[in-house]
């Protein structure tokens, strides 16, 4: 009598669990067919509300977004790579010089 009456309970609660998630799935396809309207407390007020609002990595500490290259990499020859990571390699702690190069 007491496994009918588990079998019976799991049963609601899966029941249960699928109503919600095809609730949730609905509410989520109705969601994305609406326009994207912005939220009321938005963080860049000075942004009219047709434009999106740029991510705050892409705005300087004044608000206005930065028109320069964001990451600038020189080429490095393997050479100066070695050097560059063995100097880190030594000057952190526990980094010593007694075991030589391992190449």
């Amino acid at each position: 009598m007491l496994h009918l009456l588990y079998i019976l309970a799991f049963t609601v609660l899966a029941f249960l669990a699928v109503g919600n998630l095809i609730r949730s799935l609905v509410t989520v396809g109705m969601e994305s067919q609406r326009p994207q309207q912005f939220r009321a407390n938005n963080p860049y007020p000075s942004y009219p509300r047709s434009q999106s609002v740029p991510h705050p990595e892409l705005l300087d500490e004044y608000g206005n977004i930065v028109n320069e290259p964001l990451l600038v990499m020189r080429s490095l020859t393997v050479q100066d790579a070695r050097e560059q990571l063995d100097a880190l390699y030594k000057s952190s702690p526990g980094g010593s010089d007694e075991g030589g190069e391992l190449a």
